[in-house]
Formats: structure tokens, sequence, C-alpha cells
């Protein structure tokens, strides 16, 4: 009698895929990133920015934007985490207080579909990407096209706000998702198994996402 097949072990959890979504917050111009990690590979699904400079000056319209937005990128790339740059603190008063509205309608939008999220400063991200807390915008964006194959995207190569997205999403996958869940929440993975009628919408985009993908070229990227 052949002897029994032994059950394949269950795929190590580092190598499981997690997705990050990474986003700058902004009034004008909004960076997204979206990022597929498994183990030490990191694929870029979609970098690119809200554009919202001719909605006119009704903040109201431009936040709604913002949210609409977001839960489009969510539904259709079902991030797991959520990692946001934490506002700068300038002397504009007003700017500071509309920046705020903008990074909490973006939160808003993961927590409604019960996606954690993580704030990270500034200079953490610039640090995590460069090496240096003081780097600019630019040198953020050359680092970044040296180490990753990005995809194309509409105006991604205009605004340095895409980039900036994109290193706050790679500083969460460096911080390893330490403090992931410090805000509560759950995956979105947990979302769709408690609302099956998610599912059947959710895999067929889960299943064409690799056509958008784009490598980490063949080198290390530094932390």
């Amino acid at each position: 009698m052949p002897a029994p097949l032994r059950p394949r072990p269950a795929p190590a959890v580092e190598l499981l895929p997690k997705i990050i979504m990474g986003v700058d917050p902004g009034t004008q111009i909004m960076g997204y990133a979206l990022i597929e990690v498994r183990g030490q590979r990191v694929d870029v699904l979609c970098y690119d920015v809200i554009n919202m400079k001719a909605l006119g000056s009704n903040h109201a319209v431009k936040l709604k934007r913002i949210f609409d937005r977001m839960l489009e990128l969510i539904d259709e790339y079902l991030p797991d985490e959520l990692a946001i740059e934490a506002p700068f603190f300038g002397v504009n008063v007003q700017s500071m207080l509309k920046l705020g509205r903008a990074q909490g309608v973006a939160i808003a939008a993961a927590l409604s579909r019960q996606i954690p999220y993580v704030e990270y400063a500034p200079t953490k991200v610039k640090q995590s990407v460069t090496g240096s807390g003081a780097a600019t915008k630019e040198q953020v964006a050359h680092m970044l096209r040296q180490t990753l194959t990005l995809p194309p995207a509409a105006q991604a190569s205009t605004f340095l706000d895409a980039t900036d997205a994109l290193a706050v999403a790679l500083c969460h996958h460096y911080q390893k998702g330490n403090a992931a869940g410090a805000s509560g929440g759950k995956s979105w993975g947990k979302f769709l198994a408690e609302n099956p009628e998610r599912l059947g919408a959710s895999t067929a985009t889960k299943a064409n996402k690799t056509t958008r993908t784009a490598s980490v070229k063949g080198k290390s990227i530094p932390k």
C-alpha cells in the first residue's frame, strides 16, 4: 500500500504577499502609490497623483474627491495597510488646517474599509529611502528610479508627490509593518471574510493585477 501523501506545509508568513498603500497628503496634489511585497521582493503596482487644481477653491469639493478616489483605489487594489505621511508643520496655520483635513479624509477612507494605518514623519521617510532625513524630493525620486522599475503613469513624472507617496509605502515596508495595527482596524482580507458578497467583484481585480506590476531590479534597495 502506498504511503499516504503528506500535506504540504503552509507558506511562511513573511512570504505571503502584502499590499501597502502609501499616501503623500495634499490639498492641490495628493500622491498615492501601491506596492506588493513578498519577502524581500517589491512590485510597484501603481503610483500617481490626485490632481485637484482644476476643482477651484472649494475645499469641501476637494475633500470629497480625495475620499472618493481613495475608495476607488482601495476597492481596486485591496491594500492590507495604509502608510501616510504626517503633515509638515509650517508657519501657515490655514494651510496646516487644510492639509490635516486632507490627511484625515484619506485615513477615514481606509478605516471605512477596515484598513489599519500608520503615520510616518517626512524625515523618517527620507531617511528610510535615501539614508538622509534631509534629502530633497528630487533626491528621493532619483533613488527610487535607480532601485525600482516604475510603471508608466499619466502625471507621476510631472509631480514629485507620486514618488513621495511611493517612498512612504517603502518606508512602511522597511519597518516590517511593526507599527501596523496601532491605529486599530482590521486587514482588508478580514473584511472580505466577513463580507463575502464583496469577494466576487474583488477576485477578478486580484487575478489581473499582475499585468500592472513592475519588479525590483536585480539589486538590493538600500535601507
